[in-house]
């Protein structure tokens, strides 16, 4: 049954020959904003735990056996 299903998509998708659609130009501008925000937050995301992060692949890479347990 699902398998009959995934088939119909895969082939509803793909029989689509012409597309009438709009996109409105604050459309662009919207998804340079989402972007922008998306790469604030990492930063500030990164900036917030980094002393976190550091210590994770600091333990993680480290040689020394002691200091995984």
């Amino acid at each position: 049954m699902i398998r009959k299903a995934k088939l119909l998509i895969v082939v509803f998708l793909i029989s689509t020959f012409w597309c009438y659609g709009y996109i409105d130009p604050g459309t662009g501008s919207y998804m340079i904003q989402i972007l922008i925000a998306a790469f604030v937050a990492l930063s500030l995301g990164i900036k917030v735990f980094w002393k976190n992060i550091k210590q994770f692949f600091g333990r993680l890479f480290s040689k020394n056996k002691k200091e995984m347990q």
